[in-house]
């Protein structure tokens, strides 16, 4: 549990990714995860608590189709109650110049995670999914 402003996530992130189950992942797995937990744990300080800050919670439990995680924050509600739509800014004619400088996050997430899901209880925010473990072609194919 840590205080949700920036340079808490960053603390909190670091000391996450040096420490058991992330710490026993590939280089390219812990890539991953610090990039998927970095987006969230950010969503959760800018939109969640805004200028305030509050406090959130990370549990990363190893299990057999990668590392189940579930954050949980006391601030605001996803909008709709429901977590964002899956779409990417701007549009399939778009110039790279013309592109917005955020609004990737949500996409990112989805395509990185599996098993995404969003609730408020009790004024809590939980989001859970799983950072599956990347497979490589010599891990698929027994080596050969």
């Amino acid at each position: 549990m840590f205080h949700a402003d920036p340079d808490s996530v960053r603390q909190s992130l670091t000391q996450m990714l040096g420490l058991p189950p992330l710490s026993g992942l590939s280089a390219e797995d812990r890539g991953i995860s610090e990039l998927v937990l970095a987006e969230v744990l950010n969503n959760v300080t800018e939109h969640a608590y805004g200028d305030g800050g509050g406090k959130v919670a990370v549990s990363l439990i190893e299990g057999p189709a990668g590392i189940r995680c579930l954050v949980v924050d006391e601030g605001r509600a996803m909008p709709g109650g429901q977590l964002p739509a899956d779409r990417l800014p701007g549009g399939p004619d778009t110039a790279l110049q013309d592109l917005p400088e955020g609004g990737f996050g949500w996409h990112l997430i989805r395509s990185l995670c599996a098993d995404l899901t969003y609730g408020r209880q009790d004024g809590q925010n939980r989001l859970g999914f799983v950072l599956p473990r990347q497979r490589t072609l010599s891990s698929c194919d027994g080596g050969t």
